[in-house]
């Protein structure tokens, strides 16, 4: 480092990638003259925590603030200058023209940097149909516009709610509307709630829903809402129906803040972010920037892709923050989107791709379902779990997974974003030493079936099926219990029960492609290796049986 003049470094924004940016430049250069300049009212707050504060369960605000400029200050040694709005970025002075966002004077000042670091994160899309504010229809995104909301519940008898938007944000705002008493609707465009999930865990996590009296309405758009003495009072979908409501909030989606950095002439790529390089530089190599309003690069595809998510965010402002002081820093790497929401009593995890992207590009992939506990189902407490794999043919690499269940949903995507980080395919996932004991795991994880059962398919022992394919044409052996045929009916299917298959084989016909059912797809992967050892040759397990089979969306 120089022994001249400290340098300047001046980051727009705080939260998460603009702070992680700041501390992390000042553990790199003690001298430097470090700034935040905050629009807002608080320079760092838990973003990912508002909706946990309208329903009570974070019960103290103050929790959510995570630092204040004086802990800046008196630890850091930066300065944080909140309500300042930077209008313009002069790169050839290397300045900042900012103001007061509050202030009716509009009186400008300036700044002047070495080094910037962009850190605006991103901002909530305003639909069409909520171009003209009312006092009631809201966007939950800082701490101000939490605190609307619970000043309207409080105040003007808020009895039922519109959320409109099923992503991460909507999810968690209905259920700590609920958990309240307010009776909630729930519209999303897609087919089902949380749509990076595929159609049927996407069906899994509305039925989640649907368990707590909540009816998503799917597949519908709200067209219009209707007002009465400026309030919103009722909202139209596409469908005609009209749903009365006292209160809206919306969560329709996120995009990168670019427009300073727009006009300052920086380099936006076609997914809309800007454009960086591995140590977070813009195209003007003394202007970083990290968080939700750059592109990132996918670790599976290397194609560049939003990632709005606060893990990247962090991660993306600390290396900003290390080669704006040093001009040193480890790469920046690539992001899978993974992802965790609690539903209810459920959580539902995902990391990597999903089958709409890889349909969309024409990649080959396969999957596997299994259905286990999260520890020794002897043992008490196990909940169940749906995991999924999607993997590469014949590589068996891991392209992406979903994971629905009670607990321990969190380690096992964990593990599998490891896993994919580090390149890994489902033979080593097979392999993998993972921690048990009765109250944690099994001895077998749910990590290891999941593999286990891909390798089977891999190696034709047996083949699998998708649990929604189109079963005519095949010879269906269901294997299940006469109760659980009943149960869940499975139309022109055989019914042999597995411990009868050994002595029933004959009934069936060798040369006809065969799958085999049962509940999960255990017993059924133990039917189609008997019916191969009997001579039967395409023979197929429909992965996850008919428990995720019957949760395949309406057509």
């Amino acid at each position: 480092m120089s022994t001249g003049k400290p340098q300047s470094i001046v980051i727009i924004g705080g939260v998460a990638a603009g702070a992680s940016a700041a501390t992390r430049a000042r553990r790199i250069d003690p001298k430097a003259e470090i700034t935040i300049l905050e629009k807002g009212p608080a320079v760092s707050f838990a973003n990912c925590g508002l909706p946990y504060h309208l329903g009570g369960e974070i019960v103290d605000r103050n929790k959510l603030l995570v630092a204040t400029p004086e802990l800046f200050w008196n630890r850091f040694r930066i300065r944080v200058r909140t309500r300042q709005e930077v209008v313009a970025i002069e790169r050839q002075s290397k300045s900042l023209t900012i103001r007061d966002p509050s202030d009716p004077t509009q009186t400008f000042s300036q700044i002047a940097y070495d080094k910037l670091i962009l850190a605006m994160g991103a901002q909530p899309v305003l639909p069409p149909f909520a171009k003209d504010p009312a006092p009631n229809v809201f966007q939950l995104w800082t701490l101000p516009d939490m605190d609307g909301i619970l000043q309207q519940i409080q105040n003007s008898n808020v009895r039922r709610a519109l959320v409109v938007g099923a992503g991460f944000v909507g999810i968690e705002v209905v259920e700590q509307l609920h958990r309240i008493g307010i009776q909630v609707d729930l519209v999303e465009r897609s087919q089902t709630v949380l749509n990076r999930l595929d159609p049927i865990f996407g069906r899994m996590a509305s039925n989640l829903l649907r368990k707590e009296n909540i009816h998503p309405i799917e597949g519908q758009s709200v067209l219009e809402l209707k007002r009465q003495d400026g309030r919103v009072n009722a909202a139209v979908l596409s469908n005609g129906t009209t749903l009365p409501t006292d209160l809206v909030i919306l969560g329709v989606g996120v995009r990168p803040r670019t427009e300073l950095a727009v006009h300052a002439g920086l380099l936006v790529g076609n997914a809309g972010g800007l454009v960086v390089n591995e140590f977070m530089q813009t195209s003007d190599p003394s202007i970083y920037a990290a968080g939700d309003l750059v592109e990132y690069t996918h670790q599976i595809t290397n194609a560049k892709t939003l990632n709005p998510l606060a893990g990247p965010a962090n991660r993306s402002g600390r290396i900003a923050g290390e080669h704006a002081a040093s001009g040193h820093s480890q790469p920046m790497g690539g992001v899978l989107g993974t992802s965790i929401v609690r539903v209810f009593h459920s959580t539902v995890g995902m990391t990597g791709l999903n089958e709409k992207y890889l349909n969309a590009q024409n990649i080959p992939y396969r999957t596997a379902i299994v259905q286990a506990t999260d520890h020794a189902s002897y043992f008490p407490g196990a909940t169940n779990m749906q995991l999924k794999v999607l993997y590469e043919e014949p590589s068996g690499r891991i392209l992406g997974a979903q994971a629905i269940g009670g607990n321990g949903v969190d380690k096992r995507i964990d593990v599998l974003a490891t896993a994919m980080t580090l390149g890994g395919t489902v033979y080593d996932l097979a392999r993998v030493d993972l921690a048990y004991a009765p109250p944690y795991g099994s001895a077998k994880d749910p990590i290891h079936m999941v593999a286990f059962t891909a390798i089977n398919d891999l190696h034709d022992q047996p083949r699998l099926l998708p649990p929604d394919a189109d079963l005519t044409g095949f010879q269906i052996v269901d294997v299940r219990t006469p109760k659980e045929q009943s149960e869940l009916p499975l139309h022109g299917a055989t019914a042999i029960p597995i411990d009868e298959l050994p002595g029933r084989c004959h009934e069936l016909q060798q040369d006809l492609p065969t799958v085999v059912v049962c509940h999960s797809g255990k017993r059924a992967h133990v039917g189609a290796c008997r019916l191969k050892a009997s001579g039967f040759s395409r023979v197929y397990n429909l992965t996850g049986g008919m428990s995720v089979r019957s949760q395949v969306p309406a057509s």
